[in-house]
């Protein structure tokens, strides 16, 4: 087994380096890429690797209640975990849910949730497997294993200087939600889907990956800067972002679209020339823009520049959930 990928900075991944250096090493064939990027990937066959990935959903955390259904909550948990296997470029064969619900939620409203789940995964093209459910506790918690294949797995250790940085989609629409929530005002319609039913974006990352495009991708979770540090920090270089040329989502501003999170677009590096001439075969193929917004040098960390070409400084680059622990 191999680690991936060095981590970004942040305190969340402060402790994450410290459980991964603490833990006894295993050593096994199976095994191709272990912790560090957005999935593990397992030996295969001839044909691809098998991919595996997981990720957690928390009431009060990532999603409340009073803003969405219980049904939007599952099916929000399995696009999130769906990402991730987008993030490497693998097809999803199918997912596993586990969920806790609270011992004062109905059994109509604990079905409801797993109802939207299996939603989710089958308008995304993944079965439901199997998963685990348990009763208890004050909040719901959804925890979503998602399995893929992928023939030519993209990590995110693969940026070089020269590389171009580009990104998917439009960014900071469910950070604009989030933000109508907590001011106690209604998000826009817009806004308020993005948040409640992000697109994993699969088709898209096969589509680049079959043409051998990216050298290094991730999705965007916890925001474009914190997102583009774990990538620069896995390929050991600088990313260079220009604020001005991020595509931000109407509604929203441009420090929701650099640090927002919970997009779940694609953030990748490609060689000068590779992207360019597809740009609007892609754009005309899954209606979404894919738009050049900085480049890879040497160095290292993430600088963001401003229209005037200086340094803006970016005092809290994207959702840390140990940041106060």
């Amino acid at each position: 087994m191999r680690l991936s990928s060095a981590f970004g900075p942040g305190a969340e991944f402060d402790f994450l380096r410290r459980v991964l250096e603490g833990a006894p090493a295993v050593e096994s064939p199976w095994i191709a890429v272990g912790p560090g990027d957005d999935a593990a990937i397992l030996a295969g066959d001839s044909e691809a690797y098998w991919v595996l990935t997981s990720d957690l959903q928390v009431e009060g955390v990532h999603f409340r209640l009073d803003w969405i259904r219980e049904f939007e909550a599952g099916g929000r948990a399995v696009r999130a975990a769906l990402s991730d296997l987008a993030a490497v470029a693998a097809e999803p064969v199918g997912v596993l849910v586990s969920a806790s619900f609270p011992s004062t939620m109905s059994v109509e409203r604990a079905e409801s949730a797993l109802a939207g789940a299996a939603d989710a995964a089958a308008e995304c093209g993944a079965g439901v497997l199997g998963g685990d459910v348990s009763r208890g506790g004050r909040d719901v918690a959804l925890d979503v294993v998602a399995i893929g294949r992928s023939r030519s797995p993209v990590l995110r250790s693969g940026a070089r200087p020269g590389d171009v940085l580009w990104v998917t989609g439009v960014l900071g629409a469910a950070a604009a939600a989030v933000g109508a929530w907590c001011r106690g005002t209604e998000p826009s319609a817009e806004a308020r889907e993005r948040f409640v039913r992000p697109v994993p974006r699969l088709r898209e990352a096969l589509w680049l990956a079959e043409r051998g495009i990216p050298s290094a991708m991730i999705d965007l979770s916890d925001g474009l800067v914190a997102d583009a540090g774990h990538l620069a920090a896995a390929s050991g270089v600088r990313v260079e972002i220009a604020a001005p040329a991020v595509p931000a989502a109407p509604g929203a501003g441009t420090a929701e679209a650099l640090t927002g999170g919970e997009d779940y677009e694609l953030l990748l590096t490609a060689p000068p020339g590779s992207l360019e001439p597809v740009v609007a075969e892609f754009e005309s193929s899954f209606k979404i823009p894919v738009r050049s917004i900085g480049r890879v040098v040497v160095g290292a960390g993430v600088q963001v520049y401003g229209a005037d070409g200086r340094v803006l400084p970016i005092a809290t680059p994207g959702y840390d959930h140990f940041r106060d622990g």
